[in-house]
């Protein structure tokens, strides 16, 4: 009978666990938004967004576009710092960085860089006027120099192809085709934060912390228990999403609504 009282109490508690690590945002505002893909919202209240392959910036009724439809398409837009905005054109080996009002300030063809040509797949902006580069010729990870306009090779050879990855100044985050997650540093050291689940969008919010959307469904998962939660949400279709200052935004039906999210 004592097992049996322990046991009873030991479900309910894992079931009151559980419940209590779900999430319910709280919705805030909602806005249309034209677009076919929805970038990001900076910290000003401006919008970011691609609409016919023309890259957008537009707040009420200010709007300001980049348009070089020669390079074909915009593949990865990094906006960690407006005021040097990095647009990736990867069906042309290409990367163009722009001025807060969208005026293009360089352009670099990794095709033309002489005794060094790379074919990029990924690029982010680093710390000291670098980028973040994965050549997929050595299937390697390396920093650019503007100034230097060199390309230097920072790991050794990956053993999987790069499914996702995500760039801050000073890390380079990926998930291979195995689901591993990994980031390197400025100085090529390598760490492994583990597997998660099949994705079809993520975003990695701390070395401890991601969220990522499977369907129409979002999750956050915690790499050190290995466990991922629901995130009540409601939205029946989800064709982007972002975490931004405690902010979760989301893109569906070209609608882009705000929530307050305080993940655990």
């Amino acid at each position: 009978m004592k097992k049996i009282i322990i046991s009873f109490w030991m479900f309910f508690a894992a079931l009151a666990f559980s419940q209590e690590k779900k999430i319910t945002p709280i919705l805030l505002s909602s806005q249309q938004l034209i677009a076919d893909e929805f970038i990001t919202m900076d910290s000003f209240g401006y919008y970011y967004f691609i609409k016919g392959n023309v890259f957008y910036k537009q707040k009420e009724n200010e709007l300001l576009q980049y348009k070089n439809l020669s390079l074909g398409k915009i593949t990865h837009v990094d906006l960690q710092n407006p005021l040097k905005i990095v647009l990736f054109y990867e069906g042309f080996n290409s990367v163009i960085t722009l001025d807060n009002q969208l005026n293009e300030t360089a352009s670099i063809n990794f095709s033309k860089i002489q005794n060094n040509p790379i074919v990029t797949t990924a690029a982010g902006l680093a710390s000291q006027n670098r980028l973040w580069i994965f050549n997929s010729l050595q299937m390697q990870l390396g920093l650019y120099d503007f100034n230097k306009q060199v390309f230097q090779p920072l790991s050794q050879p990956f053993q999987q192809p790069i499914v996702f990855y995500q760039t801050d100044y000073n890390q380079f985050y990926w998930i291979d085709s195995n689901g591993l997650v990994s980031y390197s540093d400025v100085f090529g050291k390598v760490s492994s934060l583990g597997k998660i689940p099949p994705f079809d969008l993520a975003q990695i919010i701390t070395n401890e912390l991601m969220v990522y959307q499977s369907g129409n469904q979002l999750y956050y998962h915690y790499f050190k228990d290995n466990k991922s939660s629901l995130i009540n949400l409601g939205e029946k279709i989800i064709e982007k999403f972002q975490i931004k200052d405690q902010f979760l935004l989301i893109f569906t039906n070209n609608e882009i609504r705000k929530y307050q999210i305080n993940l655990p």
